[in-house]
């Protein structure tokens, strides 16, 4: 069969690749054609257009890049019309693949799948509508969606389990390197390294990783290592790298694989720090930090923005977001997780266990790629 793909950004990338393979176990005749990056190129098929040159995320940067976002979005329907593939399959990314989505359903036969679901539960639940609308099946990858969606909003969907613990578990059996080749390779001291997740976009790094740098200074006896942002040129980070600072490009597990503690900016790293076991402290600056904190007392619909705290169902990771990043209180976080026998870090890897028993076992890319191929063959009337 032939599948269209459209992914928005790395973490789709790298989770679709892995569909991608899935996929071909399950149907060996499975030909690919999208919209992705290097990941999914490596895999198989046809990529129409890279994601750096489709993903443009923020008000500004969609304002002032609308014409270029207009012409990606006709030039992705008219090819997906052209190649009439058995089914379009949608990753997250929910601005450009919900108007895809509605274009295709509303001229087509060609069914629309979405796997990796857009996080209405957090902002825009109006979207609920498109997705009713112009969304044959969903899948999840958070298993308190399923409440969301079928108790709440009455729309049957298929949770899957989680791709991150798919790409971990893989990561650990076979890629995983010994902590004083990593430390050699990248000529890092040998001290217990603090890994700092700021952020894969320009404004992220320039609010979060200063704090963070700033704080390390408080403890000289841990390595600060930077996880550079793969679509960061590694020139933007000179000036960050002062003070004993490093950089590693490209081996973000690496540095989870072997780091003591983390600070992280919120997103899908904080999920991936705690399935590493690394104690971690959420950091999110904004700009207008209050203004931002009026939004999210007012419009933001869940209790947490981390996946770790949103998958508990409880704080398990402090969360300094907003008014509450300043130096000081990452200094006091970063503190009280840092001693290996410290309570605090006892009590979040134990938290860490129970979220992991909640994600359930490894195998999501297979087990939605099965359920896509039998809901197209019509084998599977859930």
């Amino acid at each position: 069969m032939k599948y269209y793909i459209i992914v928005g950004e790395a973490s789709g990338d790298l989770h679709a690749s892995n569909l991608m393979k899935a996929l071909k176990k399950v149907d060996s005749e499975a030909q690919f054609r999208f919209f992705g990056g290097d990941l999914m190129s490596a895999v198989d098929g046809e990529r129409v257009k890279h994601f750096r040159d489709t993903a443009f995320m923020g008000f500004v940067p969609v304002v002032m890049n609308l014409r270029t976002i207009l012409s990606n979005m006709k030039m992705c329907r008219n090819d997906i019309v052209a190649w009439n593939p058995d089914v379009l399959i949608l990753v997250d990314y929910p601005g450009f693949n919900l108007s895809i989505a509605k274009y295709i359903h509303k001229n087509t036969d060609i069914p629309v799948y979405y796997y990796i679901s857009p996080k209405i539960w957090a902002w825009k639940e109006r979207r609920i509508k498109n997705i009713k609308r112009d969304v044959d099946k969903l899948f999840s990858i958070l298993p308190f969606e399923v409440d969301f969606f079928e108790k709440k909003h009455g729309y049957r969907i298929n949770y899957v389990g989680n791709p991150c613990v798919d790409a971990i578990d893989a990561f650990v059996r076979e890629k995983a390197v010994k902590r004083d080749i990593f430390i050699g390779s990248n000529k890092i001291p040998d001290k217990p390294i603090v890994a700092l997740l700021a952020g894969s976009r320009k404004q992220e790094i320039e609010l979060n990783l200063p704090i963070m740098l700033e704080a390390m200074k408080r403890f000289p006896d841990y390595q600060p290592v930077i996880a550079g942002a793969p679509s960061i040129d590694k020139e933007y980070y000179a000036p960050y790298l002062k003070d004993g600072a490093c950089i590693v490009f490209g081996q973000t597990y690496d540095i989870l694989n072997n780091a003591h503690a983390a600070l992280v900016t919120s997103g899908t790293a904080t999920l991936e720090t705690a399935l590493f076991r690394v104690p971690q402290v959420v950091c999110y600056a904004t700009p207008m930090p209050k203004f931002y904190s009026f939004l999210k007392k007012h419009f933001l619909k869940v209790k947490y923005i981390s996946l770790v705290n949103l998958v508990a169902d409880r704080e398990v990771v402090r969360e300094l977001v907003s008014v509450d990043m300043s130096l000081s209180n990452v200094v006091d976080e970063l503190g009280r997780i840092l001693p290996a026998d410290g309570k605090e870090r006892a009590v979040m890897l134990k938290e860490y266990d129970r979220m992991i028993d909640i994600l359930g076992a490894p195998g999501a890319s297979e087990r939605a790629a099965e359920k896509m191929v039998s809901f197209l063959k019509n084998t599977d009337e859930d």
